[in-house]
């Protein structure tokens, strides 16, 4: 009860606070430069070239708190000791190079970005023209929708159920182990099958972003001129030639967005891996083996920060194209 209730008051003084800072931003401007006068004309303008940062300023604040800090942060401490006492330069990064258990993360987070965007963005295409096909489209949405609105961790141990393992002369409680004896299998303990158990991982994650994929796409395919459809029926066109050379290169840019967009996600994947393996039997990942080095044992802050850097470099040049493509877009 006492964390809903500083949940509720959280959310009203916030949106007080933003009313507040509105009002009393607007009332302030207009004292400074009066809307009226005979230099009306010169107040308006210039409060209208300033009322802007003034809105912005608490976000931009803000931002710079929480978002430019950490990085300038970050990777001051990647270039010092596990204790920031001293200044080691690029050795942390070398140490990376060289580390086994960084290379099989940089290597898990390939095979991640290789298998999830694709699949999630198939199915998430495949889900949005069939649903839209239906009668009942509207309730699959909303079941393929729904895990987007479990946490990642939830949506781990769910799936830790699934994969659970009993012995043999036991009751199997998981369901894949359920159906693998059912059908007179051995039971298995899924999760530390290498190299099988990443894959295991990513159906977690699939299963997730399907739901934001068909979302997104069922949008865009609605979007399409009817006009071109039905020109390409006349001409003869099989529903799956609509479909191939009609449909999907008129989205190819919101396919694209969607794509880079899970990949973002996929690189940043961590409470998956930490909830069901932890990293261990090969499944390792580069956000999990930081959150290692930062918090577990000995903190050593240093290869924690390098870490968190090589992750940030591999996250900004897709972020930046992803904006440029939503941007082109809108246009």
């Amino acid at each position: 009860m006492e964390l809903l209730w500083l949940a509720i008051s959280t959310i009203a003084i916030g949106v007080f606070g933003c009313v507040a800072w509105f009002w009393g931003s607007n009332w302030v401007l207009d004292a400074i430069y009066p809307p009226r006068g005979p230099r009306a004309g010169d107040n308006i303008r210039k409060a209208g070239q300033i009322r802007p940062w003034l809105f912005l300023g608490p976000a931009i604040l803000f931002l710079g708190m929480y978002l430019v800090y950490p990085v300038i942060d970050s990777l001051w401490r990647s270039l010092h000791n596990s204790d920031g006492s001293r200044f080691v330069g690029m050795s942390n990064y070398v140490w990376a190079v060289g580390d086994g258990k960084f290379r099989e993360s940089m290597l898990n987070n390939m095979l991640w970005l290789l298998v999830v965007p694709a699949l999630s963005t198939l199915f998430g295409l495949v889900a949005a023209q069939l649903t839209d096909r239906l009668k009942w489209g509207n309730i699959g949405k909303s079941l393929i929708f729904m895990p987007m609105a479990i946490s990642f961790v939830g949506a781990g141990v769910i799936w830790k159920f699934i994969y659970e393992y009993r012995a043999a002369d036991e009751t199997q409680i998981g369901l894949l182990n359920w159906i693998v004896t059912k059908f007179g299998g051995d039971p298995q303990i899924w999760l530390t099958l290498i190299p099988w158990n990443n894959f295991f991982l990513m159906i977690v994650l699939v299963w997730i972003q399907t739901g934001f994929a068909m979302v997104i796409l069922s949008a865009a395919l609605r979007g399409i001129p009817e006009e071109t459809i039905e020109a390409a029926i006349l001409d003869g066109a099989s529903p799956l030639q609509v479909f191939f050379k009609i449909k999907v290169p008129q989205i190819m840019g919101t396919i694209a967005v969607v794509w880079t967009t899970i990949t973002i996600v996929v690189l940043k994947v961590f409470d998956i891996v930490f909830v069901m393996t932890n990293g261990q039997w090969g499944t390792q990942v580069l956000a999990n083996l930081m959150y290692d080095w930062m918090f577990r044992g000995t903190p050593d802050y240093g290869r924690g920060s390098a870490i968190a850097m090589v992750l940030m470099i591999l996250v900004t040049p897709i972020m930046v194209w992803n904006i440029y493509n939503a941007r082109k877009e809108v246009r």
